[in-house]
């Protein structure tokens, strides 16, 4: 029961349609089935909550307990679709398999590669792609489909916020898949090229100029009129850099800490050059080596480079290298608060999405309010 209580409602996704993904359901395994087994207890949960809910599929995930007494999940779910005529789709993604959660999404990649991925018939559909590794935090898919429909690109499948069994059934028919969080869902993206021969590219939609640079790239990848899609361009900039002015006059010559995940670690650095800060360090605790190749890419030798560090470590980076602002997630946002830094929340709780022009806006206002409200004139932490 605890680690299902892990995955209730904690993400900040946004969903258009059903609510139902925010709700985690737990089999509630006691002695006898850690003794006996805990297969038809599993099986008689799965036919019920199909029965109450009706949903498009059900997914199993095996916790460390039912990995270690050797419950045949599988087996399991092969009963239940037979039963129920539904998609009962098995994940095995015991927490004592790696130490870091990148095997996770690996093992999420797989399967939906393997359960729906091309499980609907259909052609390939042209100007068309899937947004893969996008999970509409704070609405954050929103701003970027906007986007492309303004461009007359269409998104077969968000994989996988605000997304549904059947969009992502379907993904296989879109034209070029557009990955967002690299160290997440590449794996998705290698292996419909390698099925289904769909290209891809990576993007970042995070700042004026990562975002510009994405869609640009993908102009160029379905043959767009460019000297429309510049004037196009150019303009989206030139609203957003306008609008952006007025924060950027305040935050101009900042310093910035960032502890978040892998991809953000490096995408972010030109969205704060962005507003003419500079990030001076910045570190992950699940990244993979291409991250951090990507962040000395981005950011030049002299930022600080770190890995995976505890709460004590830091903290005292934080006090040597003194940063005007830290971005990261919810659990160091109190200890930034004790140190008295200002703090930036950029992780799966923030309310307000960030990409795309619209959301560097959001991004630009977060961040000067942060950087300048008056507690900070009333003492210097601790």
């Amino acid at each position: 029961m605890g680690c299902a209580a892990c995955t209730w409602d904690i993400r900040g996704s946004k969903s258009s349609g059903s609510q139902l993904y925010k709700t985690g359901f737990s089999t509630g395994l006691e002695e006898k089935e850690i003794v006996f087994g805990g297969e038809k207890k599993l099986l008689d949960c799965i036919i019920e909550l199909n029965e109450i809910y009706s949903p498009s599929a059900i997914f199993v995930y095996s916790t460390c307990v039912a990995g270690v007494i050797g419950d045949d999940i599988k087996a399991v779910c092969r009963k239940a679709g037979e039963i129920t005529g539904n998609r009962i789709i098995p994940v095995q993604s015991e927490g004592f398999r790696s130490f870091n959660k990148s095997l996770g999404h690996q093992l999420a990649c797989q399967v939906l590669v393997e359960y729906l991925i091309g499980t609907v018939p259909g052609e390939q559909v042209p100007m068309s792609v899937n947004l893969v590794g996008e999970f509409n935090v704070a609405g954050d898919m929103w701003g970027i489909r906007s986007l492309l429909e303004e461009l007359n690109i269409g998104v077969v499948a968000s994989i996988t916020g605000d997304s549904t069994v059947d969009e992502i059934s379907r993904a296989h028919t879109a034209s070029l898949n557009l990955v967002q969080c690299s160290k997440s869902s590449k794996y998705v993206a290698r292996e419909m090229e390698r099925i289904y021969g769909i290209p891809y590219i990576e993007v970042n939609f995070f700042g004026i100029e990562k975002t510009a640079g994405s869609l640009r790239k993908i102009a160029e990848f379905f043959h767009l009129d460019m000297d429309q899609f510049n004037e196009w361009l150019a303009r989206k900039i030139h609203q957003t850099t306008s609008r952006v002015e007025r924060y950027r006059e305040r935050l101009k010559g900042k310093t910035v800490g960032i502890y978040v995940g892998g991809n953000k670690a490096w995408s972010l650095i030109k969205a704060f050059e962005d507003l003419g800060m500079e990030v001076i360090m910045t570190g992950t605790q699940n990244g993979i080596p291409e991250d951090y190749l990507k962040i000395r890419m981005a950011s030049g030798k002299r930022t600080i480079v770190f890995d995976d560090a505890n709460p004590v470590e830091l903290s005292r980076l934080l006090k040597k290298y003194k940063p005007d602002l830290v971005v990261s997630g919810a659990k160091e946002k109190y200890l930034s608060y004790k140190l008295g830094i200002p703090f930036c929340e950029f992780n799966h709780d923030r309310l307000n999405p960030f990409s795309g022009f619209g959301g560097f806006l959001n991004f630009a206002e977060e961040v000067e309010k942060a950087l300048n409200s008056p507690v900070w004139n009333l003492g210097s932490g601790g």
